[in-house]
């Protein structure tokens, strides 16, 4: 009995722990972004991790665009307007935040709340994010959907995380 009750107190306390944070992680990805309207886009790409908040956003379809992220500092590469944009963020993702705050709601999903907004996120069997769904900024319903996740014990060469402005690019400060 004693085990039993053990056990069930170890289990209640790493679910109310939040979800493990990974050290790096890449994956495939495609986000859907449904607006207040119904008008629905998706885009697909792949994504760059290293915890607690370096992350690059490779758009391939319906538009070629980087996202990179660190902290506080955003920088978009639009390819098809030949455009770089950078941006001083405060209410950006932090990924680590959300994730280890998250507290399970039920079986692989698991919710939070981070800088007002609402997120639910659903992981594999193999504790591997899988989903994270949320409202943005201008109301729209967003789901992003991570396929071929690979863990990594350590972090990604920092190669994978630059974002320079190519060659005759347009820069917007």
């Amino acid at each position: 009995m004693r085990k039993l009750l053990a056990i069930l107190a170890l289990s209640i306390y790493t679910f109310a722990q939040g979800i493990s944070v990974p050290t790096a992680f890449q994956a495939n990805f495609t986000q859907i972004v449904k607006n207040p309207k119904g008008k629905t886009i998706k885009y697909r790409g792949v994504i760059y991790f290293n915890s607690p908040s370096e992350t690059k956003w490779i758009y391939k379809s319906p538009t070629k665009k980087e996202v990179c992220s660190s902290g506080n500092r955003l920088v978009v590469i639009d390819h098809d307007l030949e455009q770089v944009s950078y941006y001083n963020i405060d209410k950006g993702l932090n990924l680590s935040k959300v994730l280890r705050n998250a507290r399970l709601h039920k079986n692989r999903t698991y919710i939070t709340k981070y800088k007002d907004k609402y997120y639910t996120i659903v992981l594999t069997p193999s504790a591997k994010i899988e989903q994270i769904a949320y409202k943005d900024n201008l109301d729209n319903q967003v789901n992003i959907i991570f396929t071929n996740t690979k863990y990594f014990d350590k972090l990604l060469s920092a190669t994978k995380f630059i974002c320079a402005r190519p060659k005759g690019y347009d820069a917007v400060y």
